[in-house]
């Protein structure tokens, strides 16, 4: 009876209620299989499968835009009066009642959004049709167990706590020496004058991100809060070890940013853990910090509603970015947001060779790929709006000359039908003609070390050129134009061949043949710096680089399956075996 009232109760609910329902119900299967993807990377990590750990990361990537495109499929076969455009304050109205107990409401309305906007026009995007504005609060959302546990060290002293932390992760695989580990703990936290209300709060699920599970938690002492993460990595003898303690402010900025692969982690109310993170790093957008945790779609959102806030309370213009242009992207900012715009253009000047459809090739292979923090992250839209007035009028007509088919300029707003955003770095070839003795070997030793870490992950940049290079506001250098991106492995490293004679070693031109993969790293010494300087630092530092040798090596070893040990925290912060 209870079912055929349910089947009674659906054929006569409302139609804009049954639309709402079908759209929330591929939400939560979205989540649920979100969810079961991270689960998994517990036993991946256990079980040391890296390769699935990595693979299971990148498909996850993907599950968002499957259930949206199941979603729109479903409306567009079961109820056509879905495309039309008054069903859609009913429908909005409707779902936002199914989600005053949703664990992720915020993350239903992007879904609606997504949905809504692949049927309606995009002139329909306005709160009255798709969340603007978020319509839920989440700032005090719990699940059915809390996000963090608390534990207080005054009460059982911080050893026997930290043995209580471990002990209640439950850890499929121990730590190999419990004492040890501890012991270099004890010795690397900070030294804490306790308050009365001292405290620990650890989050309730790790952080899995390739080799390494993270720890996370924040000390509470009186009106001090500080982030920490503790990094379990598997010990070759068995078990699990301690390899560092990260407290420092720069190096959780890095640990968190989306520089990196996205993190796996299990969370029932990921609003809950955004705010926990975002308490301990206020400078951190939430965006990011919701990317960070492999919520991408959800830092878009939020990303786009902190760039509509930035526009209205500001005035200044949109410019072209500061820096080298480049040859395949039109690349402008808006001074006030520390982002910039990038917009494939229409056609490419010798001797650039490459198509739109390779160049987004490139940057979707960054966005699946492991970035070691050494690679920006982008945020890719498509039909977005900005207004026209923010664009003076020799603005316009360089755009209009050089990304028309990614454009339309509207009497109100400017529509890009296609673009990416990243985070604004200060070029490193801007960085290092302006820089002091001690900041251009900063400069020059992350520059290389940067090419370093791309060459374990499997990158190759391509084109090398500094102005292609970004300084973070931390001074992490990164890698930020991929239109010439591949992998490693598909490079050819060759030594310089030796003329034999001296009309060969007098030609302008190579006297034999260039394969289109063939590099030869020994020039790179010649066009990379035009300072005298930097030219002799690079070589100082990192002269290997300027050897086929180093390249084949590190290729070789990505052949064979050798695992790189990277780590995304300072050498110096590591504990020492023993």
């Amino acid at each position: 009876m209870a079912t055929l009232a349910r089947v009674t109760e659906v054929a006569t609910m409302p139609v804009p209620e049954k639309i709402a329902r079908t759209i929330l119900a591929g939400f939560d299967k979205h989540y649920r299989l979100f969810r079961a993807a991270n689960i998994s990377a517990k036993t991946l990590f256990r079980e040391r499968r890296w390769s699935q750990l990595q693979a299971a990361n990148r498909a996850r990537i993907d599950l968002y835009d499957l259930r949206v495109f199941e979603a729109v499929h479903t409306l567009g076969n079961d109820f056509p009066s879905s495309r039309e455009e008054s069903s859609w304050p009913a429908i909005k109205r409707a779902y936002i009642s199914l989600l005053y107990e949703h664990r992720q409401p915020e993350l239903a309305e992007t879904f609606f959004n997504s949905v809504a906007t692949r049927v309606l026009h995009r002139t329909y995007h306005n709160n009255e049709h798709i969340f603007s504005r978020p319509a839920v609060a989440t700032e005090h959302l719990e699940g059915t167990q809390p996000t963090y546990r608390c534990y207080y060290p005054t009460r059982a002293g911080l050893r026997r706590t930290l043995f209580q932390v471990f002990g209640d992760f439950k850890l499929d695989v121990p730590l190999a020496n419990p004492r040890r580990c501890i012991r270099n703990l004890l010795h690397a936290f900070r030294a804490v004058k306790p308050a009365p209300n001292y405290h620990v709060q650890v989050l309730t699920s790790l952080f899995y991100r390739n080799m390494t599970a993270h720890l996370v938690g924040r000390v509470i002492n009186g009106r001090e809060k500080y982030l920490f993460s503790i990094a379990l990595r598997h010990d070759p003898q068995g078990g699990l070890f301690v390899d560092a303690l990260i407290q420092e402010h720069e190096d959780l900025a890095n640990l968190l940013s989306v520089a990196h692969a996205y993190f796996m982690v299990d969370m029932e109310v990921p609003s809950s853990w955004v705010n926990f993170l975002h308490e301990a790093l206020p400078e951190k957008p939430k965006a990011e910090l919701y990317t960070a945790v492999g919520l991408q779609k959800q830092g878009k959102t939020v990303f786009f509603r902190d760039l509509v806030h930035q526009l209205k309370h500001s005035n200044d213009l949109f410019v072209v970015a500061p820096g080298v242009r480049g040859m395949v992207m039109f690349v402008f900012t808006l001074p006030s947001f520390p982002f910039v715009f990038k917009v494939i253009r229409d056609g490419f000047d010798p001797p650039k060779d490459t198509s739109r459809q390779l160049v987004m090739e490139k940057y979707r292979l960054v966005k699946l790929h492991e970035r070691l923090g050494r690679m920006a992250d982008t945020l890719e839209y498509v039909d977005i709006a900005l207004p026209r007035s923010r664009f003076d009028a020799p603005m316009l007509e360089e755009m209009g000359r050089l990304i028309p088919s990614s454009l339309e300029i509207g009497a109100e707003n400017v529509t890009f039908r296609h673009l990416y955003i990243e985070q604004r770095l200060t070029p490193l070839d801007v960085y290092l003609r302006e820089a002091d003795s001690i900041r251009l070997r900063h400069g020059i030793r992350e520059y290389g070390q940067a090419l370093r870490d791309l060459a374990a992950a499997n990158i190759f940049p391509g084109d090398l050129l500094p102005k292609n290079f970004g300084v973070s506001p931390y001074g992490r250098v990164l890698f930020y134009d991929y239109d010439e991106v591949c992998y490693l492995t598909e490079c050819n490293f060759r030594e310089l061949p030796a003329p034999r004679d001296d009309e060969e070693e007098l030609r302008g031109e190579a006297w034999f043949s260039v394969g289109p993969n063939d590099i030869f790293p020994e020039e790179f010494g010649k066009f990379l710096f035009g300072d005298d300087r930097a030219r002799e630092l690079f070589r100082e530092m990192h002269g290997d680089l300027l050897t086929a040798s180093y390249w084949s090596g590190v290729q070789d070893r990505l052949r064979n399956g050798v695992e790189t040990e990277l780590y995304p925290y300072p050498e110096e912060i590591r504990f020492k075996a023993g």
